[in-house]
């Protein structure tokens, strides 16, 4: 029994550092992908606004908001809350938002789920549980938030 206690005490010392490092790189990697996604949305509303105000008038329908105060909240929170996931400032309500962000999407768009090829909605599933994922492990080490966390009052 002593035989394998130490076997396991071996295998298993080094797993404070790797969950805390690791998961702080594959935290900031999510971050980064996630983000990216989102934020290429945003810029891409806004390169084309009267597009983006058409489809919100006629393609998209947004619960409980007219289309037009939809498309800029819809495109500033494309634009914004992805660059708060790149600094890790905020991350999890900002991961939040997101998933906000990404549901209203899915719901304003019913045609996503007739479509042949499901790959538009797994995307937005995809997004979605990276988003819960990081708002419930937190941004680590590589961060503001954790520079802020670690500052003496």
């Amino acid at each position: 029994m002593n035989a394998i206690l130490g076997l396991h005490r071996q295998l298993s010392r080094y797993d404070a550092n790797l969950s805390d490092w690791g998961g702080s790189m594959l935290s900031l990697v999510l971050r980064f992908y996630v983000g990216s996604q989102f934020f290429k949305a945003g810029l891409l509303k806004v390169s084309d606004w009267g597009a983006t105000l058409a489809l919100f008038n006629d393609e998209y329908k947004v619960p409980l908001l007219p289309p037009d105060l939809a498309a800029y909240l819809g495109a500033g929170g494309e634009l914004l809350l992805p660059v708060l996931l790149f600094a890790g400032l905020m991350m999890r309500p900002a991961a939040l938002a997101l998933l906000a962000v990404n549901i209203l999407a899915v719901l304003s768009y019913p045609q996503l789920f007739g479509f042949e090829c499901p790959a538009a909605l797994n995307d937005h599933f995809y997004w979605g549980v990276l988003l819960v994922v990081l708002a419930v492990f937190g941004p680590g080490r590589f961060s503001i938030d954790a520079i802020l966390a670690r500052q003496k009052p």
